[in-house]
């Protein structure tokens, strides 16, 4: 009788039991429900395959859509329009084209002697060219200048014309200071006799890197600085710088004489210094 009421006690705690079990499995399952539910909202995606999705040129275009990029960030006017011309004009007659395989013809130059001239400037009272004091036409290919082109320059104090082709000097102002013509192509016939003699303000006379066949004496007694250097002057006279019959007469102006880089022996020469304060820089053997 014992047993049988213990048997029966355990077989009513098996039956509770299990009724508890489905009690508590039931939440766990709708648990689960919802943590599953957002894959319904995922619909969008489902025809985008991520995981293999290669970016290419032509695939691009699915991922970020530019036709509508300045409507969504609209920058005003921070990035400026720019307008692009074309590289060159276009020939007005196709015939001026030259044929596939054929050279274009070469341009024909104008001879060195009429390149770029110097022309004179007209004269007048109360012009600019009267008040000018200053020129400087350094490497322009200058190839010749009219006689009178500085001439009427009444107040040109400056002339500075280096690294031309000049093979003559014009006539000067006598108002000139100072006169640079290095790195021509100067020759002793290309001056003037006497070119200098009158230019009684002369001070800076640089004549180097021509083509000179001697000094062009006589100069002005306002001369200080005379530049000769690299041309082809062979020989001088005794009164070149100095009046050899008045032994008193001293040179004191003209401190700054270069003949270095001419085929002249200087030490042939000795009465032709004896009234300078310095000796020329040159070859003396």
């Amino acid at each position: 009788m014992a047993l049988g009421h213990r048997m029966q006690t355990l077989a009513w705690v098996g039956i509770a039991s299990l009724c508890l079990g489905a009690t508590w499995a039931v939440p766990a399952k709708k648990e689960r429900k919802k943590v599953e539910k957002p894959k319904a909202d995922l619909v969008l995606y489902e025809n985008l395959d991520l995981d293999n999705y290669d970016v290419t040129l032509d695939s691009y275009g699915d991922i970020m859509d530019l036709n509508n990029y300045e409507e969504l960030y609209d920058y005003g006017d921070l990035v400026p329009k720019i307008e692009v011309g074309t590289l060159a004009p276009r020939p007005k007659d196709r015939k001026a084209l030259p044929e596939l395989g054929t050279a274009a013809p070469a341009p024909k130059l104008q001879p060195l002697a009429t390149t770029n001239p110097i022309h004179p400037a007209p004269p007048g009272p109360g012009t600019v060219q009267e008040k000018l004091k200053r020129i400087d036409l350094t490497s322009n290919s200058i190839s010749w200048a009219d006689a009178d082109a500085f001439r009427h320059l009444s107040s040109l104090q400056e002339l500075i014309l280096p690294e031309n082709r000049l093979t003559a000097l014009p006539e000067l102002p006598r108002s000139i200071i100072r006169l640079d013509a290095r790195l021509n192509r100067i020759s002793s016939a290309g001056l003037r006799p006497e070119a200098f003699q009158d230019l009684k303000q002369l001070q800076f006379l640089h004549l180097s890197d021509n083509q000179l066949d001697y000094i062009p004496a006589p100069l002005p007694e306002s001369l200080r600085s005379l530049h000769l250097q690299n041309n082809n002057i062979q020989t001088m006279h005794e009164d070149t710088f100095c009046n050899s019959q008045d032994q008193s007469h001293i040179r004191r102006a003209l401190e700054d004489i270069r003949l270095d880089g001419n085929p002249i022996n200087l030490s042939l020469f000795p009465n032709a210094y004896f009234c300078l304060p310095r000796l020329p820089t040159g070859r003396f053997l």
